[in-house]
């Protein structure tokens, strides 16, 4: 197992929320420069089949599914989405309180009990790194128990070697420092909290800093989820698949894995 369990400031609890909404919303302008929504659009499309709905894991404050749900949506087959979280952002629920095509579930919904979600087709989007091995295994073994399609993206496709990925550590973080600093202007909505932690006390440009590079080493490899799904019971009935992501013009941006059960 390749991957290394390194802290992301996001993952603790005491983590200030004025500062992890923030984060996100740099993750949101990130996300619509590298066009991640046409990756995972065109990754999810053909596991779409006769379904109506999709229920996306760890959305946080909606993540990037809203917009994917943009590029797939057709006059042919009208889809849903649902929005979930272990710990449901009240922010976003009023968000999209309103909206016919989405709808965040008001309850905890934790993707280690994929029986107790939502019907339709599960996605994890960037969020699988944040999984320890045991609970990463876990989440696999209720999607083939229960025969749930789950549909992972993660934007990091070949993870550097950890000397390299320390080597390079100090010029990765002030790179994204500074990128930053030139993003939150194009956040939405710009609050004097978000300023006053970017410009003046850079509190927020330093964790999403880490936070970016610490997913780089967490994010698991091909070879770290094939060795969990072989430790897992053989099912027939259930099919394991690694796939590059591509964008519209055949750029490889991340990667799907996708289980789902065989017909």
């Amino acid at each position: 197992m390749k991957r290394v369990q390194l802290f992301e400031f996001e993952d603790f609890t005491w983590f200030p929320d004025v500062i992890r909404k923030n984060m996100t919303k740099l993750i949101v302008v990130f996300n619509k420069m590298m066009k991640l929504d046409e990756v995972i659009a065109n990754g999810i499309k053909p596991y779409l089949g006769k379904g109506k709905n999709i229920v996306d894991l760890g959305s946080g404050a909606g993540g990037i599914m809203p917009q994917v749900l943009n590029k797939i949506q057709t006059s042919e087959q009208k889809l849903h989405l649902t929005l979930t979280d272990l710990y449901p952002n009240k922010e976003a629920i009023a968000e999209f309180k309103n909206n016919e095509a989405i709808d965040y579930q008001m309850g905890s919904v934790n993707a280690l009990h994929l029986e107790k979600a939502p019907e339709g087709i599960k996605t994890m989007i960037n969020c699988f790194h944040h999984m320890p091995l045991p609970t990463a295994k876990s989440i696999l073994k209720s999607a083939q128990s229960n025969k749930e399609t789950l549909f992972i993206y993660e934007v990091t496709n070949k993870p550097l070697p950890l000397l390299v990925w320390w080597l390079f550590l100090p010029l990765s973080l002030i790179i994204l420092i500074i990128m930053s600093l030139f993003m939150t202007p194009f956040t939405k909505p710009i609050t004097w909290q978000q300023l006053l932690f970017t410009y003046i006390i850079p509190i927020i440009p330093i964790a999403y800093a880490w936070d970016g590079q610490a997913s780089m080493p967490r994010t698991y490899s091909k070879t770290d989820l094939e060795s969990l799904v072989n430790e897992l019971p053989k099912d027939p009935k259930y099919h394991w698949e690694f796939m590059d992501g591509k964008n519209n013009k055949g750029k490889t941006t991340g990667y799907y894995f996708v289980g789902s059960p065989v017909n």
